[in-house]
């Protein structure tokens, strides 16, 4: 499985690929505005950072205000031209379908996002989409089981050979993403707080401090 990294901030995102490996980034309106700098300075900021990394995806969203799939591929277009490395975020709405499946056929890569059901994620897969982003955590706080459908997604998506690679997104907890792991989901994205937290565990904390203990009390060579 691999990690991608929920955020805008520039700072964020160096730390993770330098100290962590994260394989990729996705962005939204909402990192955005948390990154306290304009829509236009962080897709430079992403596109100078993606230089030198020919493997690196970065999930940018069109405007969410646009209505029509044309106001969507017009804008996907001109985020693509500043980077190789965008993949654009369209929503899963019937206009962000039309306009996912042009751009993949004009060959710009798409992911689809804010997909709660096993029912929207077949739309992705049947014209090739790089990526689809079903929303887990956000279903579990209104009583859904967000697990289950990224497990119905990853068994179609498996029985018909799909080449969407699913994004397990909205992943705000370990247990989380291990549930993704465990449905054989392609990609998490979470938030750097949320990776950093499943680094830990009282135990470990405790289990260190007893062997420093009996380190210390070592008989030591003379």
């Amino acid at each position: 499985m691999k990690y991608f990294l929920d955020s805008a901030k520039l700072d964020e995102i160096e730390l993770a690929y330098r100290d962590y490996g994260i394989d990729g980034v996705t962005t939204n309106p909402k990192h955005i505005k948390n990154s306290g700098e304009s829509f236009e300075t962080v897709v430079q900021q992403l596109a100078e950072f993606a230089a030198d990394k020919p493997d690196f995806p970065i999930s940018v969203e069109v405007n969410p205000h646009l209505t029509t799939s044309d106001e969507m591929v017009t804008m996907a277009h001109q985020l693509h031209a500043q980077s190789d490395n965008f993949v654009i975020k369209i929503p899963c709405t019937p206009a962000g379908l039309v306009a996912a499946r042009q751009l993949e056929e004009q060959g710009v890569r798409t992911n689809v996002t804010l997909v709660f059901s096993a029912a929207q994620a077949l739309w992705p897969a049947h014209f090739h989409a790089k990526y689809v982003s079903p929303f887990v955590n956000w279903q579990e706080i209104t009583g859904q089981d967000g697990l289950q459908t990224v497990q119905e997604i990853a068994k179609i998506y498996q029985n018909y050979g799909s080449e969407t690679e699913i994004i397990v997104a909205a992943v705000q907890s370990g247990r989380q993403l291990v549930n993704a792991a465990l449905t054989g989901a392609d990609i998490v994205t979470a938030g750097l707080g949320v990776y950093q937290t499943s680094f830990t565990h009282p135990y470990t904390d405790v289990g260190l401090q007893r062997f420093q203990a009996a380190w210390d009390q070592t008989a030591k060579e003379v």
